[in-house]
């Protein structure tokens, strides 16, 4: 006999007909729900063309690829290979103060020339030295003739004409003037206690001179002493010993101290 066939019923061959459909249903569901994802990252990652273009100069200027047609965001100055470590210009200070301490060493060494020319005049130019730094213009009374004795705080006849010629050159000014005295430390200084003594009277006999005898105001002067503590140069012969019986006119700079701080790389630059 034939095995008998398990009848169903017409409801129950439409049910299990549409359970082999379901799957397609929710596979439909996910690909749409990924589709829609994918959509949204991508919304949010569109790249803003522009803001990409600006960033791709920046980074090739900056690493010294191309050259930036519309931006540069590079700070500093982009060294070439062959040139990296070799001496350059520091520019690493305010250009207006450097512009400003070029107006002002143009102006210290004016009156340098004014002095010189004065002093040729009367041949006495070689009886001076000039120096400029942050502190100002010095005036060194020092040369082939000796303004001092040995411990002695007289002023010479060359130092009394040479202060003479001066005078009149810092009156026309309105800067502050320091008198600097200076001492030779191989000596005993008596009469004087010590270098100090000696070398505040040389400052100070300058200092009345310009007073007294040139007109120099007293609220526009002042004198001090550095004994013997600084000498012309280190290791001088002795023959040059009698340089250091010397007396500095310094005419003090009146620029702000940041415009002073870069004399120095103005008279650097300027050779």
């Amino acid at each position: 006999m034939r095995p008998r066939k398990h009848k169903r019923g017409h409801g129950a061959e439409h049910e299990e007909e549409g359970g082999t459909e379901r799957w397609t249903t929710s596979y439909m569901d996910m690909v749409t729900v990924l589709m829609c994802l994918f959509i949204v990252l991508y919304a949010m990652s569109t790249v803003d063309q522009t803001k990409f273009e600006k960033l791709r100069l920046a980074l090739s200027t900056g690493f010294g690829q191309t050259k930036s047609k519309t931006v540069d965001t590079a700070t500093g100055i982009v060294v070439p290979k062959k040139d990296v470590g070799k001496k350059g210009i520091d520019t690493n200070f305010n250009t207006t103060n450097y512009k400003a301490a070029v107006v002002e060493v143009n102006k210290l060494t004016g009156i340098e020339k004014a002095i010189n020319a004065a002093l040729t005049i009367q041949g006495l130019q070689s009886n001076v030295e000039y120096s400029i730094d942050s502190t100002g213009l010095t005036v060194r009374l020092v040369g082939s003739a000796t303004f001092f004795q040995g411990n002695s705080a007289t002023l010479q006849p060359a130092t009394q004409h040479t202060l003479a010629v001066i005078g009149p050159v810092l009156n026309g000014i309105p800067n502050q003037i320091a008198v600097e005295g200076h001492a030779d430390d191989h000596f005993n200084p008596a009469p004087f206690p010590s270098d100090w003594e000696l070398a505040a009277a040389r400052s100070t006999g300058v200092l009345r001179y310009l007073v007294e005898n040139a007109g120099m105001p007293q609220a526009r002067i002042y004198s001090s002493s550095y004994g013997s503590a600084r000498p012309l140069k280190p290791g001088m012969a002795a023959d040059e010993y009698k340089l250091n019986r010397r007396v500095d006119i310094v005419v003090l700079s009146d620029a702000p101290e940041d415009v002073r701080n870069l004399i120095a790389k103005v008279l650097a630059a300027e050779g």
